[in-house]
């Protein structure tokens, strides 16, 4: 395992915005890290990348535990590369980008040219090298960030929403190189996306997190609502002020409810059976996500367990 996590925490101002009880990473496969905003995603990827201490808990990296003492970090640091989702590159050249963290490590210049050069290629910007760091495209900036990670030839690569404020050439082209990385040079990969098809397509391995909490149900699919009783005495959840969702729990005031994809049945209006289980509406998008085809809104009858308020 190239990480293993227990018991960790983070807490901002008494607010708790991790709470991992366990986590482990495998080398040498790409991890995706799904959740919505505020759900410690970027959190976690700082923590990873020894760039913050976790509040409490313990952190391996390749078997060792870590001690979060600067002088140990440092070598660490050299190991383990991040790209933000908004990196900011120096005003200069494309290649002297690049090329910064191998003069900082006093490599030869011959060699650093070869290893620019290098990773330029791989992320298709060989033609940028002359280029001003600050005159690039979001997308083109995003790639210049990966070559100079990749040029300090780090052996796990953590991403930050590596897609989100580039076009979708862009898009396609990062995709690639994240798994070019991790095909040819045997890199660790994790990134954070809202995007679960993209995670999908990427990763040999999702971690979904609600609330700073690893959870095993698609964070699309979790809301926030209140327990109601209608007039007969039926138990509601009411989601968004307008949907009414049964449920049979003792539970009251406000609640989180998930809505199980795989449980989710689309039904033509004429054929929908009698009861309580379902709600109407147009169907208007159907993705094929790994195994999944329903996006958010959309015509179906939803069964709900008995037993507890997730569907």
């Amino acid at each position: 395992m190239v990480f293993e996590v227990k018991n960790l925490t983070k807490v901002y101002e008494r607010r708790r915005v991790l709470d991992i009880p366990e986590l482990r990473i495998e080398k040498g496969k790409v991890y995706g890290l799904l959740g919505p905003n505020g759900s410690g995603k970027t959190t976690l990827l700082e923590i990873l990348s020894f760039l913050m201490q976790p509040t409490t808990g313990e952190i391996a990296y390749n078997a060792k535990k870590v001690d979060f003492s600067r002088t140990y970090l440092q070598g660490l640091r050299r190991e383990v590369a991040m790209v933000e989702q908004q990196p900011i590159l120096f005003t200069t050249s494309v290649y002297k980008n690049v090329e910064f963290g191998l003069r900082i490590r006093k490599v030869a210049k011959e060699r650093r040219n070869q290893i620019v050069f290098e990773v330029l290629d791989l992320v298709g910007m060989r033609d940028f090298a002359q280029a001003s760091a600050h005159r690039l495209s979001g997308g083109e900036t995003q790639r210049v960030a990966i070559a100079r990670a990749l040029a300090c030839s780090p052996k796990v690569i953590l991403f930050d929403e590596p897609t989100s404020n580039v076009d979708i050439e862009n898009q396609i082209i990062i995709e690639g190189i994240l798994r070019d990385i991790n095909r040819q040079k045997g890199i660790s990969v994790i990134f954070t996306t809202h995007n679960r098809m993209q995670a999908t397509k990427l990763s040999d391995h999702i971690v979904f997190l609600f609330k700073g909490k690893p959870v095993s149900s698609v964070y699309e699919n979790i809301f926030s609502g209140s327990i109601r009783r209608d007039d007969r005495g039926d138990i509601y959840c009411l989601v968004h002020d307008k949907v009414m969702l049964p449920v049979q729990t003792d539970k009251t005031g406000q609640v989180t409810i998930s809505v199980d994809p795989k449980m989710a049945k689309v039904l033509p209006a004429q054929d929908s059976p009698p009861g309580d289980n379902g709600l109407v509406g147009q169907v208007i998008q159907l993705t094929d996500e790994g195994g999944f085809s329903l996006e958010e809104r959309y015509t179906k009858r939803l069964p709900f367990s008995p037993e507890t308020e997730s569907w």
